[in-house]
């Protein structure tokens, strides 16, 4: 009789550590998060594999003569920089931005904006999924698939098409993200029901930069302007394709607590090469008396006001507050996402909403257009480049951003579509760079210290 009874309780024993070696192995919501978003199709694929690949004809000769020669695995490095894809950081042989399932087809995820890569201290970049992808060239990969598309006689997708009538970014690493949205809420009821006969709603096409997600858990609405109220459902709106009625929203929402609990797990990447520590803590006590009432303080005790700065103080571009009207605001507050009119929404917002600073130095270019390529810019207002471009990876220490080349204007030599899309002209359409003005409240001597401040945050 002793022998059962150690029997049953050996059972329960090694039956309860094994449920709690189960549990523990089982994954976390962010976990979960981040699954759903790399491996899960949420829209229809963008193109297939043999497409990616044969989107090479479509390259410059220099480029085309640079992959005939190379491996298969460099031809892959060279069309992934091309387009400003890195691998994920836990399967290096998959693009973060899209899922590619078993048969090939690649789709477009949010960590196409989203996901970017930092430089890692020792001259190379690693991927930072949250990091804006300051390098993607969505504009670009869908014209040279198209063309590819067209060669091997298969069909046009939405981006292909959708691409005539919304543009989908005028210089690499910003999108048209805004009407992205009012395009495809024009064609929904509050109940997410689709009506396909209704018109073409007045859109104002500007550029926008991705904002870091690491900032995400730090506030309570979304967006630079903080009209709508952060949850689940508001990250949800962008696959608002005629293919989702509202019976998948309501069937994936739980799936996207998931990738918001991911979000909100996401920290800053620390700044990877050397810090004057001495000079940085002069820079806190100048940036706590300049710039900590709008954008916050650091460190333990840490507070962010999220404050939003009406538009005739900070002065920056006004083509994104202007472009999303108060009534396409208004739509977004009385539908689904926004639990009908149950979460907090701001139609007239005003003005656009300080961010937080967290991991500042990986978040390059700066304001809401990226119209300023490094810190050292932000910091010196007279001095914002009229025109510039990237060189190559490489990071500037001294200025806290990409190494740039700048312009007066576009040079002559820069003719085709893909070429100026590698440059930055603050001179277009929403795409101004001046404003935020108050760094010039500074001494010189003060800039540079907070400037060395800003790389501990």
């Amino acid at each position: 009789m002793s022998r059962i009874i150690l029997t049953f309780v050996f059972c329960l024993l090694t039956g309860g550590v094994l449920l709690a070696a189960d549990s523990k192995a089982l994954p976390t919501p962010a976990e979960r998060g981040y699954s759903f978003l790399v491996d899960k199709p949420y829209l229809p694929p963008d193109f297939d594999q043999e497409t990616f690949e044969a989107a090479a004809k479509h390259w410059p000769e220099a480029i085309r003569a640079q992959a005939s020669w190379v491996t298969l695995e460099q031809r892959r490095k060279i069309a992934w920089d091309r387009y400003g894809l890195t691998p994920r950081p836990d399967e290096a042989g998959k693009p973060l931005q899209y899922v590619v399932d078993a048969a090939g087809n690649w789709t477009m995820n949010c960590l196409a904006c989203h996901g970017g890569a930092v430089p890692d201290g020792q001259g190379g970049m690693k991927t930072w999924p949250g990091a804006p992808n300051s390098r993607f060239a969505l504009q670009t990969l869908t014209e040279e698939t198209r063309l590819a598309k067209a060669d091997l006689q298969k069909p046009f997708t939405r981006m292909d098409l959708g691409s005539v009538v919304v543009p989908l970014g005028s210089t690499n690493g910003t999108t048209n993200a805004v009407m992205f949205g009012v395009v495809l809420m024009a064609y929904r009821d509050a109940d997410l029901s689709l009506h396909k006969n209704r018109a073409i709603p007045r859109m104002v096409h500007h550029d926008m930069d991705a904002p870091p997600w690491w900032h995400l858990k730090r506030k309570k609405m979304m967006y630079i302007d903080g009209f709508a109220a952060k949850g689940a459902r508001g990250l949800m709106q962008f696959m608002l394709v005629p293919q989702n009625g509202p019976e998948k929203f309501r069937e994936w929402e739980t799936e996207f607590e998931d990738v918001l609990a991911y979000i909100e797990s996401i920290e800053p990447p620390k700044y990877p090469f050397p810090i004057d520590q001495e000079l940085a803590a002069r820079g806190r006590g100048a940036f706590s008396r300049v710039c900590a009432d709008c954008h916050g303080t650091y460190g333990a005790g840490g507070h962010y006001p999220e404050k939003r700065i009406p538009i005739d103080e900070v002065r920056t571009d006004r083509v994104r507050l202007d472009a999303l009207s108060a009534t396409h605001r208004e739509a977004y507050g009385n539908s689904w996402f926004a639990h009908f009119g149950k979460l907090p929404n701001v139609n007239e917002p005003g003005g656009y909403v300080a961010p937080p600073l967290d991991g500042i130095w990986a978040s390059a270019p700066y304001l809401h257009n990226a119209s300023v390529p490094t810190l050292w810019h932000v910091l010196h207002p007279a001095r914002r480049p009229a025109v510039w471009t990237r060189q190559g990876d490489q990071y500037d220490q001294d200025r806290v951003g990409p190494t740039i080349s700048e312009h007066d204007e576009l040079p002559s030599t820069v003719t085709a579509g893909w070429q100026r899309r590698q440059y930055f002209d603050t001179r277009g359409f929403g795409k101004s760079s001046a404003g935020h003005d108050f760094p010039d409240a500074l001494s010189e001597d003060e800039k540079r210290a907070v400037l060395e401040y800003l790389k501990t945050l």
